[in-house]
């Protein structure tokens, strides 16, 4: 068998990713199939469903995966274009024994990659490193396999709209070009209310803005549309339709944490006392307010893999991330679906008033910057991180080491974790009044230079 070593950027966390042409090619994907589909076939699956988003390079990585998965003797189901939640939904729709989707995220367009399920779980951590084993020693599987198109749109669709409750309410909706542009099309055709979408055509060059809702200057288009048209709601999402952000009817962000305290809001009426889990970047006032309203707050690692195998874990109903990735296990699957998180957020809206901007309003104040990203080395970002949290440790911080260091202090919090999908540094800063926010940020940018890195300016 021919051995295939894959470049040394590309095996993440969570999934695989790298830059097209220069460290992922088409072979990658060849190889990734042949190995992902022995470890399926060794322990006793026969079926996968594959995936692609509307990226230019999709197409291409999705046949030579596919192929690959074939090679191994596999039945392979391919569900074509789409959201990357539509193929986790094809995964349980079709009961098969995983499935790989082919996807940039919210990366750049030169970008692409895969996020997998090995069974009805993601796959990560150690188990994409073991791929990337059975891949470097050529130890494949060899069957007569084959490659089916099966069309679930329809369906997806439909299992969308089964857990909304009704309410009508003036939507705009911005899928960025990304991949999650037609169902939304077809799913506000269904809807009460009016609808507004926009950059619903799949175009994996994101002519318009780059598909990421966490960065507020993507969100501008939108909220001009809700603006002139008076809209109620904003609703955008990023080039796999796996992660939303919403803003309200003043046009202001309602950030992912801000979203999930509303959710839990309505949840925790229905689930008194239920977990709710939440990452390292969300605001303390997201775990106080869940404390609050009954439920038990948990702080978990960053990275939609390690959430929903801890939602598993814990039996947790609901869960989000800072980042826009909001899982519901209540009703749902435990995965993340931008498009399913709008609706039970449009529903959590209407049980509490049925007014965004209030609610926002009504949340517990804090002030903090954005979660800023500054770029670092790929293997020197660990060690900056490992080299604060030692000087943390030997002086007696009051930290979590959960992911990264998050840093408590009597007026709030800092964080300095390293980016499992890029070469970024990610720090976040919070605090009850300004001159906490500055001297916590002063504490960061301390910390940062004490490594020999020098912060970014927004510090």
């Amino acid at each position: 068998m021919t051995a295939h070593v894959f470049h040394s950027t590309v095996l993440r966390e969570y999934d695989v990713r790298g830059i097209v042409g220069e460290t992922l090619h088409a072979a990658d994907a060849y190889a990734l199939g042949k190995a992902f589909g022995t470890h399926v076939r060794r322990a006793g699956g026969t079926r996968v469903c594959v995936g692609y988003d509307g990226r230019v390079s999709s197409p291409e990585l999705s046949s030579r995966l596919m192929e690959g998965l074939k090679s191994t003797g596999l039945e392979v189901l391919n569900v074509g274009l789409g959201a990357t939640p539509m193929l986790y939904y094809g995964v349980f729709e079709l009961d098969t024994d995983g499935g790989i989707m082919v996807t940039g995220s919210h990366n750049p367009p030169n970008y692409n990659g895969f996020k997998m399920m090995l069974g009805k779980k993601p796959c990560f951590g150690e188990a994409i490193q073991a791929l990337g084993k059975t891949a470097n020693a050529g130890d494949f599987e060899v069957g007569e396999g084959s490659i089916t198109d099966v069309d679930i749109f329809d369906r997806y669709v439909k299992r969308l709209l089964r857990d909304y409750e009704g309410a009508s309410f003036k939507v705009a909706w911005d899928p960025a070009n990304g991949a999650a542009g037609p169902a939304i099309e077809e799913l506000v055709k269904h809807l009460p209310g009016e609808h507004i979408v926009i950059n619903a055509e799949v175009d994996g060059t994101f002519p318009n803005h780059h598909a990421d809702p966490t960065v507020e200057e993507n969100l501008e288009q939108l909220k001009e549309v809700v603006a002139q048209h008076g809209c109620d709601i904003g609703l955008s999402f990023d080039g796999d339709g796996d992660r939303i952000g919403a803003i309200d009817g003043q046009g202001r962000v309602v950030w992912g944490d801000q979203m999930l305290a509303i959710m839990a809001g309505d949840l925790l009426k229905e689930l008194p006392g239920a977990p709710i889990i939440a990452d390292v970047k969300a605001s303390q006032a997201l775990f106080d307010r869940i404390t609050e309203l009954g439920g038990k707050a948990i702080m978990w690692k960053t990275g939609h893999s390690l959430i929903k195998d801890k939602m598993v874990e814990l039996e947790a109903p609901l869960a989000g991330e800072m980042s826009g990735h909001i899982f519901y296990k209540h009703k749902f699957y435990g995965h993340d679906d931008a498009i399913y998180a709008g609706l039970r957020f449009m529903n959590a809206i209407a049980k509490q008033g049925g007014d965004l901007a209030a609610l926002k309003d009504g949340l517990p104040q804090a002030i903090n910057t954005p979660e800023l990203r500054f770029d670092c080395d790929e293997v020197r970002k660990f060690e900056v991180v490992r080299e604060v949290k030692a000087r943390l440790e030997a002086a007696g911080a009051d930290m979590s080491t959960v992911d990264g260091v998050r840093v408590q202090t009597a007026d709030g919090w800092w964080l300095l974790r390293a980016s499992n999908t890029q070469a970024v540094l990610v720090a976040r800063c919070e605090a009850s009044t300004d001159a906490g926010l500055e001297r916590l940020k002063a504490e960061l940018v301390a910390a940062l230079a004490l490594s020999g890195v020098e912060a970014p300016d927004s510090l």
